[in-house]
């Protein structure tokens, strides 16, 4: 099956204790950011400083950097599900990032997991396995997953009444935010594909 042949090609493939030892690695990091960031920012630079009122940008890069690491180098559906999955039950669990707002975004879920699924696949299944140019690439990815996710909470919007403060924060956190976020991961990611391209 093509989806199968996709999420199983990989840029350097590792023995099976080191992919193990790879996809562990990745769930924690991607689990934990969630929960520690906001709160580390906070403690290092203030409560109410640009860095920790903003730190979706922060956590939104480093998530969307370990997606690229895994649509680069994770092996199977089921190791490439559990990592897409993960950032957003952290987040939404630990009330960190969107707070007041962590209520509306339980309905974002489905959206965020298809948006993140898009997104890994692309690079997947353009660079990885059709050799696209890695730009063109993440210029595709990035933008696809932006539209799912922003569809999605534009449709949600008009069906739910959610409060303006929140309605902002949400529309810029669904929208732009995700643009940048996975525009500056996709600069650190061609870095860890290096990376990778120079053990294998």
């Amino acid at each position: 099956m093509e989806r199968e042949n996709v999420l199983d090609d990989v840029v350097y493939p590792l023995s099976k204790k080191y992919e193990i030892i790879q996809w562990i690695t990745l769930s924690i990091l991607i689990f934990l950011v969630p929960m520690i960031v906001p709160q580390l920012l906070s403690t290092l630079f203030g409560t109410n400083s640009w860095i920790a009122t903003h730190s979706q940008y922060v956590v939104g890069v480093i998530v969307n950097t370990v997606l690229i690491t895994t649509a680069i180098n994770v092996k199977g559906f089921k190791q490439i599900a559990g990592l897409i999955t993960l950032p957003s039950i952290s987040a939404i669990g630990s009330g960190l990032i969107f707070k007041s707002a962590s209520i509306f975004t339980v309905y974002m879920i489905p959206a965020i997991w298809a948006g993140n699924f898009l997104f890994v696949y692309l690079y997947r299944k353009l660079f990885v396995k059709n050799k696209t140019n890695y730009i063109l690439t993440s210029i595709i990815s990035i933008l696809s997953k932006a539209a799912v996710i922003y569809v999605f909470f534009r449709l949600l919007a008009l069906l739910l009444t959610i409060p303006n403060p929140m309605f902002t924060a949400l529309n810029l956190s669904m929208g732009i935010n995700q643009i940048v976020t996975a525009t500056i991961a996709s600069i650190i990611g061609f870095g860890i594909y290096q990376g990778y391209k120079k053990e294998s």
